[in-house]
C-alpha cells in the first residue's frame, strides 16, 4: 500500500466529535493525515475551561490516490469525501501549508463565525440565556458588546463571546435602533 506524498489532499467529512478517531485510524493505515486543532474556551456547568478540538469540526484532511478511495470510505467514521457530484475535489496544496503553519506557529486562533456590528446575535448561555440583540462592539478578543432590550428599553451588555451565537438573519433598519426580545423577570 502506498501512501505517497505525491497524492493531493482531500477533505474528509467525519461524523460530529470523531476526527481524532478517523484520525487515530488513517495512521495505523498508514495514511497521511492533518487535523488542524486549537484551543476553545468552552462553558461548564459551574466555569469555563479551554480544551483542544478541531479547527474544522466534522472534517479532517488526507491525502490518498483518488482511484483508490474505497478504503477512505470504509473507515470507520468518514461519511463522504469532499467533492461535486461524488468526485473528490482536492484541496489546493498552498491552503494545508497556509494552515500547517498557522497551527505550527502556535498563534492563537480560532475559527469564528462572521459576525458584525449591527448583525442580530443570541445569547446562549449564561443568566441573559436565549435573549437576542444586536451586536453593537468588539471588545478584546472574548468580548462583545450587544445592545438588547429589557423592560423596553435598549440596554447595552458585555458578554463572553462563548455565550453567543448568530441568529443568521439581518436586522431591519428599524431594529437595529429598538431590539425586540423575551420578556426577562428580573430577581432582586
Amino acid at each position: 500500500m502506498n501512501h505517497s506524498t505525491d497524492f493531493p489532499w482531500f477533505a474528509l467529512q467525519v461524523r460530529s466529535r470523531h476526527e481524532s478517531c478517523v484520525a487515530d485510524y488513517l495512521r495505523g493505515q498508514g495514511y497521511e493525515w492533518f487535523l488542524p486543532l486549537y484551543k476553545c474556551r468552552r462553558r461548564w456547568s459551574d466555569r469555563i475551561k479551554e480544551v483542544q478540538t478541531s479547527l474544522f469540526p466534522g472534517y479532517l484532511f488526507c491525502r490518498f490516490d483518488p482511484q483508490d478511495r474505497l478504503p477512505i470510505l470504509k473507515t470507520p467514521g468518514v461519511m463522504q469525501i469532499v467533492g461535486v457530484n461524488r468526485i473528490p475535489v482536492a484541496v489546493d496544496e498552498s491552503e494545508i501549508n497556509a494552515i500547517q503553519t498557522l497551527v505550527a506557529a502556535g498563534v492563537p486562533n480560532q475559527p469564528w463565525p462572521f459576525l458584525q456590528v449591527g448583525q442580530r446575535v443570541r445569547i446562549e448561555s449564561g443568566s441573559l440565556c436565549g435573549l437576542e440583540g444586536i451586536l453593537m462592539d468588539f471588545k478584546g478578543s472574548h468580548r462583545l458588546v450587544l445592545s438588547i432590550t429589557l423592560l423596553q428599553r435598549s440596554v447595552a451588555v458585555e458578554i463572553d463571546s462563548a455565550f453567543v451565537t448568530s441568529t443568521s438573519q439581518q436586522p431591519s433598519r428599524l431594529e437595529k435602533t429598538f431590539v425586540r426580545c423575551r420578556p426577562v423577570q428580573i430577581v432582586s
